[in-house]
């Protein structure tokens, strides 16, 4: 009798597992797999290359941005010190289609992702050339916005976004400090009006200015240093 109870509960204590299997579950996998092997590291993104950052520069932008991305043009930008991350950005908003400017396109078509990040790379390896205000008459005004904004109006201060000596803030916001003037009011009066559209932001600020305001700070913007 003993022997047959030792018998029936084993065969019950059996039941449960036997069950599990009939129900379709797995049988557990010894104990070398029931650890999965760590999911492998992903690669690390290969850095800049500067020297094909030189070579891409020289023959794709140095015609119209500089020898060393300090445009002499005032309606091309300077592109030294400027934060790699926004250079990379709007490359590949040119490529795409989605910042408009059928001669830059038709240039950032050319480029990889590569190509793109060792131009940006080399470019804000390079000192950028101090600009200078020409207008004596609207500085005032131009600092007055650059730096305390129009309250009524809610136009916020470019510094805060620009930084109060116009070096931005590196992959938010771009580098101004000694941007050609006419470059600078050209972009916000292409903000404005609706003509570049690949910032909100930078669109609804630029709705809020007349053509004085965009020029005033556009030459502001020139002189900081």
């Amino acid at each position: 009798m003993k022997l047959l109870a030792t018998s029936l509960l084993a065969a019950l204590l059996a039941l449960p597992v036997m069950s599990s299997f009939a129900a379709g579950e797995a049988a557990p996998a010894d104990a070398a797999q029931t650890h999965a092997a760590p999911a492998a590291a992903p690669a690390m993104a290969a850095k800049p290359d500067l020297v094909k950052g030189d070579a891409t520069f020289t023959a794709v932008c140095a015609a119209c941005h500089g020898a060393d991305g300090n445009s002499g043009t005032p309606a091309y930008p300077k592109l030294s010190q400027q934060h790699p991350e926004y250079l990379v950005k709007q490359l590949q908003e040119f490529k795409s289609g989605k910042r408009k400017n059928a001669v830059m396109q038709g240039f950032a078509a050319t480029l990889s992702d590569d190509d793109m990040k060792n131009v940006a790379y080399w470019a804000t390896s390079k000192k950028a050339k101090p600009g200078f205000a020409k207008d004596k008459e609207t500085v005032t005004l131009g600092e007055r916005i650059y730096r305390g904004g129009i309250s009524d109006r809610q136009v916020p201060a470019c510094a805060g976004c620009h930084s109060p000596t116009g070096g931005g803030i590196p992959s938010q916001y771009p580098r101004l400090s000694g941007q050609h003037s006419e470059y600078t009011a050209a972009q916000l009066t292409a903000f404005r009006d609706g003509v570049r559209a690949n910032s909100i932001p930078m669109t609804q600020v630029a709705a809020k200015l007349n053509d004085k305001e965009i020029r005033a700070v556009a030459d502001y913007i020139a002189g900081l240093r």
